[in-house]
């Protein structure tokens, strides 16, 4: 039998650092390091660059009744970059310490994709076929990866109608009113979308020491404070309400879903899980204008990050618009729309199955997630997408703070918990 701890460090050793704007390469290394993983148990990976050295390993396994319709497994090859000063022990290690195993993608997403690389050597035959995608460039804008192959290779996801991938299915403790713990298990339906912005305001240049009641900067700097003063309306959208209620349920504190943040407040630990998706966002984030101090300029820009819940982006720009004034105007540096999958569908059931048969006291909930993945690339192409990475974690193990934090690592525990949990679903869904 393959060997999921292994495997996994094998993965991290590999130092696929994404730094934007196209500067990667460590993905190459990792590909063929998968690509011949899925050789080795019988597959044909197909690896497809969208330049040099950003690379993408697309293999499908097939199934047991090829009636059924496919499901796309996919992760992400790319992290984020890490400081090695900073870290407790080297980032590109893959070294086992005290239970754990470190390394930067420890949780985002090298153990996903360790434990299904693991199964499928394992032999494992799935229900139905799966279309197994490892893919870069996520931790940036998905051009070299999961859109490039949404854009450019749309065959190789014919018949999926499915997905998963990170983000979801991790254990989450937290207290209930009756004192005891309970094992919260979220899995994604749902994200919000990603439109990021870059504002522009004209105005009339001059000479700092004179009046101007045209000045650029001023413009823009009055428009961002009406940004930053606004409150977006609290917004329930299929996949919060259902966490509000199953979870409000399983904690035994009341949900009032005519007053969404007094039970949010209620929900303790858990509400962290759903503060950032109640409403709308928008973050002022960069700012540039001016190249001298006494010279007021006739342009000045910002950047804001804005994320959308579900069918909720036609009205946040209108009201945007509005925010902005008759002299600041708005462009798109990235727009990539919400995300929302069927929260009661026999896939979800089948996730919530295969958790509890690993832990028969799991409370499995939908949630939303309030940032994004490569969901965006595939959900488009009519395929409904999941976050659904199982991993079991102990009680304090701070998960959140993982993802793109120092000294990032996953238990040991929780990679062999989270093989099963995926041969469990794989087979039988």
């Amino acid at each position: 039998m393959a060997n999921v701890e292994s495997l996994c460090a094998q993965l991290l050793r590999f130092d696929t650092t994404n730094r934007g704007h196209g500067d990667a390469e460590g993905e190459r290394d990792a590909a063929e390091f998968v690509a011949g993983v899925l050789a080795g148990a019988g597959l044909e990976p197909v690896v497809l660059e969208s330049a040099p050295r950003r690379t993408n390993v697309v293999a499908r396994l097939p199934g047991a009744d090829p009636a059924l319709p496919a499901l796309l497994v996919q992760g992400h090859l790319d992290v984020v970059p890490a400081d090695a000063a900073d870290w407790t022990v080297p980032p590109f290690a893959g070294e086992v310490r005290d239970g754990y195993l470190w390394g930067r993608g420890a949780v985002d997403m090298k153990d996903f994709i360790a434990m299904v690389l693991t199964a499928v050597a394992d032999g494992l035959r799935p229900r139905r076929d799966l279309v197994l995608a490892f893919v870069a460039d996520e931790e940036d804008r998905g051009e070299y990866g999961a859109h490039w192959l949404a854009d450019e290779h749309r065959e190789l996801f014919d018949g999926c109608v499915a997905a998963i991938s990170e983000s979801g299915g991790y254990t989450y403790h937290v207290p209930a009113a009756d004192g005891s713990v309970k094992r919260l298990y979220p899995v994604g339906t749902a994200e919000r979308g990603t439109a990021h912005m870059r504002l522009t305001a004209r105005g009339r240049a001059g000479h700092a020491s004179r009046p101007n009641h045209e000045n650029a900067v001023v413009r823009l700097i009055e428009a961002l404070n009406r940004i930053a003063a606004h409150e977006w309306p609290v917004t329930l959208t299929p996949t919060v309400e259902a966490f509000l209620v199953r979870t409000g349920a399983a904690l035994g504190v009341e949900v009032d879903l005519s007053d969404v943040e007094g039970t949010v407040a209620r929900l303790g630990p858990a509400a962290k899980l759903v503060e950032p998706t109640i409403r709308n966002s928008t973050t002022p984030t960069m700012l540039d204008a001016g190249y001298k101090v006494n010279v007021i300029p006739s342009l000045a820009q910002a950047q804001i990050d804005t994320r959308t819940l579900p069918g909720t982006e036609k009205q946040l720009l209108d009201e945007l618009d509005e925010l902005l004034g008759p002299d600041v105007t708005r462009e798109f540096v990235a727009h990539q729309p919400a995300v929302q999958a069927p929260v009661d569908s026999p896939w979800f059931a089948a996730m919530a199955e295969a958790l509890r048969s690993q832990d028969p006291e799991a409370v499995v909930v939908p949630y939303c997630m309030g940032g994004g993945t490569d969901a965006k690339a595939f959900s488009p192409l009519g395929i409904a997408c999941y976050g659904f990475a199982p991993l079991w974690l102990p009680e304090g193990f701070e998960y959140r703070a993982m993802a793109h934090g120092v000294d990032e690592r996953v238990p040991l525990e929780g990679l062999h918990f989270g093989k099963r949990v995926l041969e469990h679903f794989l087979t039988h869904c």
